[in-house]
């Protein structure tokens, strides 16, 4: 079987992606209007779209939703377009011949030449009209050269709170997409140079040369898009082939697709080419396995061109639907140990990357542990969901005082709580002040001390906190927070500091104090004219922060005018002390 089974809930941090019914909206004469780019394809699974089981193919899928991608990205463009890349996907549930495939694409974001699109692939019984999620995508196209040179594409406006989310959202998952090869790069690096901690057994282990497989595609006209150059989907279809037979070598059964992980494109393949793919069990799991597969190309006697390098994670399910435990790999001397090594570091990402981003935000425990392994996803997440928690249309006023504002949210048994001003100091100094967290003590009473422990990178640092005691005679509180810094992507984008908790082994909880959590919090910053700026801060309130803000919500207080009244006042004494520092140190 070829399409996996996964847990179906939807994600909070990750929004649904094209839903036709929640993102129409009204124009002023009550019409119900569409996203202007958004592409449905829909198509009747037919024995020949099918596996042995009756059920699509992974494969067939992909080359559906690449091509309804395109043309959503083409409608935004006007120009032809390029799969550049494609984000995680992972599949939840399979479609049977006779079902139909709703796949919706719709643009998310365009940038200078690049845009995300987000695909929603749905399956449809005609029998019992049932409807259920299949898999959603980000994919990455780019608008190629026209005659009058490089394309300079049109922003997209967002039109619902649904689509601001995600217009929000595509800048941090492209943020994670540039930086995603070097982050990886050096963690497989790192993995690689130690030595295998796990005594392996290789006498009953399947040999991976066994599991090689290569086989070799022509690329003809059917293959091809309007532009002559191979559709994307379509080699991510030969790609998935020869990975499932090499995953079938090891088990010697029908494995089914759970998931591929994140690729890039590196070049185009034309008409003519001969498409050179390879597969390899890299390695055996307890339940699962990974493959990697690589496409080059050729035409006549030139030399190989790399197009992708993928890796797909497969199971092996019994009768009731239950991952089988799979033989061990025996891995080839040199490279094969160094594949072996780095698809362990692979799995504990994909880990950390299923745990931190797919979740319910329910089923995440307030603080995850950071490491340099999880560190990038971390940071998205935290980002993320302070967008996500700003983008919210129905924020209830609850006291406002000299034009300080107090707001409330209050859904699915959570209240979260924002605060809004206006300063007349320029954005991007307001940014840098409130960046440092060991100086938000001189103007917030509740930052009794702060400490630097670590600088991740130059946008993400972990602090300790310590706060007063939440009653008169308890212990003070500490807090382990991640600060995750973001400049604007365009002009239209706010500065971000988001704040959440976070898990060091260096700094366990002590008796001497309550440790605090924090689940999202931050501030956004927008800039409204060149030295007037509007400051909101969102806190989704947790035990730990709650009692600080209590009275206020209640309206027995307004303790928070007096803090927020004191930030005015720091932002305004210390924005001259920032002009006269060279840019290096800001």
């Amino acid at each position: 079987m070829y399409v996996m089974f996964v847990k179906a809930d939807r994600p909070r941090h990750i929004p649904s992606l094209s839903r036709s019914s929640d993102d129409s909206m009204e124009n002023p004469n009550g019409e119900m209007c569409r996203n202007p780019t958004e592409v449905k394809m829909s198509q009747i699974v037919l024995p020949c779209h099918a596996n042995y089981c009756g059920e699509l193919s992974a494969g067939q899928l992909l080359k559906w939703m690449d091509s309804t991608a395109c043309l959503s990205a083409e409608r935004h463009a006007g120009c032809s377009c390029i799969t550049a890349s494609v984000d995680d996907i992972h599949f939840i549930t399979t479609i049977g011949v006779g079902q139909v495939v709703n796949i919706t694409a719709k643009v998310n974001r365009a940038f200078t030449s690049s845009m995300e699109v987000g695909i929603l692939v749905s399956c449809e019984d005609l029998f019992s009209n049932r409807q259920w999620k299949v898999c959603h995508a980000f994919a990455t196209f780019v608008a190629r050269r026209t005659e009058a040179g490089k394309v300079q594409l049109k922003q997209v406006i967002p039109r619902t709170q649904a689509e601001q989310m995600e217009y929000s959202l595509a800048a941090e998952r492209r943020r994670m997409r540039l930086i995603h090869a070097e982050i990886i790069n050096d963690l497989l690096s790192s993995c690689s140079s130690q030595t295998v901690s796990e005594r392996l057994d290789y006498q009953d282990a399947v040999p991976a040369e066994r599991t090689r497989v290569e086989s070799v595609e022509l690329v003809l006209p059917p293959h091809a898009n309007h532009q002559v150059s191979t559709f994307g989907g379509q080699i991510m279809a030969w790609m998935e082939n020869v990975a499932t037979i090499s995953a079938s070598r090891l088990c010697n059964a029908h494995p089914t697709l759970r998931s591929i992980d994140m690729f890039h494109f590196r070049g185009p393949s034309h008409i003519g080419d001969r498409l050179v793919l390879k597969a390899i069990v890299n390695n055996a799991f307890k339940k699962s396995m990974e493959v990697g597969v690589c496409a080059e190309a050729y035409q006549g006697g030139e030399p190989l061109r790399h197009i992708n390098t993928a890796f797909m994670t497969f199971e092996v399910l019994d009768n009731d639907r239950k991952p089988c435990t799979l033989p061990r790999i025996r891995p080839e001397p040199v490279d094969g140990k160094r594949r072996f090594q780095e698809a362990i570091a692979r799995k504990k990402i994909r880990l950390d990357r299923k745990y931190i981003i797919s979740c319910k935000q329910s089923e995440v425990p307030l603080s995850v542990p950071w490491d340099p392994s999880n560190q990038m996803y971390l940071s998205y997440n935290n980002v993320s969901a302070l967008k996500m928690l700003a983008a919210r249309n129905n924020w209830v006023l609850t006291s406002e005082k000299n034009k300080v504002s107090l707001y409330t949210l209050e859904e699915n048994q959570t209240l979260c709580f924002k605060v809004e001003t206006h300063v007349a100091v320029a954005a991007e100094q307001v940014f840098l002040l409130l960046s440092d967290l060991r100086r938000r003590k001189a103007w917030d009473h509740h930052y009794q001390y702060v400490k630097l422990i670590t600088d991740s990178d130059e946008d993400d640092t972990i602090y300790r906190v310590v706060t007063p005691s939440v009653t008169k005679r308890g212990k003070v509180q500490d807090f382990i927070l991640l600060a995750s810094r973001r400049r604007p992507c365009d002009s239209g984008d706010p500065y971000l500091i988001a704040l959440r908790s976070v898990t060091l082994p260096s700094y366990p909880p002590t008796e001497d104090y309550n440790r605090g959590e924090v689940l999202c919090a931050g501030f956004s910053i927008w800039e409204e004219e060149n030295t007037f700026t509007k400051i909101s801060y969102y806190n989704q309130a947790t035990p730990g922060v709650l009692p600080y803000i209590s009275t206020d919500i209640a309206g027995l207080s307004s303790s928070f005018y007096c803090t927020f009244a004191s930030c005015s006042a720091f932002l305004q004494e210390n924005k001259e002390s920032l002009a006269s520092l060279p840019t290096s140190t800001l």
